[in-house]
């Protein structure tokens, strides 16, 4: 029996940690797009920012799938790229919204939150 129950805590306090660790993340994915509306909302050019200057990078488009700020897709339209990444983004609100897609395989989470002036801003991770 006490084979198995030092491995069974080990497996548990990692899991715990894990939820913590994520937790964390996405009060700083959530900060660091609230922090970017704020500012936008406050007078900053949505082209001063930078996407790879924010851990995971965050991006900005208009309503019409024009990206502002990517890592790799900046003045291409997103709508056209990638559709139902497109489709999801889209839900954005005023107050932030975290939504879920799959993208090349992949499951995608992006907060989302739209300016004063209707950008999106986001940003998010991978499972």
């Amino acid at each position: 029996m006490k084979k198995f129950a030092l491995p069974a805590m080990v497996f548990v306090f990692g899991l715990c940690l894990s939820i913590t660790v994520f937790a964390a993340d996405k009060e700083a994915i959530q900060k660091n797009v609230d922090g970017i509306v704020a500012a936008i909302d406050g007078g900053k050019a949505a082209a001063d920012f930078k996407a790879n200057d924010y851990e995971p990078y965050v991006f900005i488009m208009e309503e019409n799938g024009n990206l502002i700020v990517h890592p790799s897709l900046t003045g291409q339209s997103l709508k056209e790229k990638a559709e139902p990444v497109y489709n999801a983004i889209i839900k954005a609100t005023p107050e932030g919204i975290w939504v879920d897609y799959e993208w090349q395989g992949a499951m995608k989470h992006s907060y989302v939150r739209k300016t004063g002036g209707n950008l999106i801003v986001g940003s998010g991770y991978s499972d």
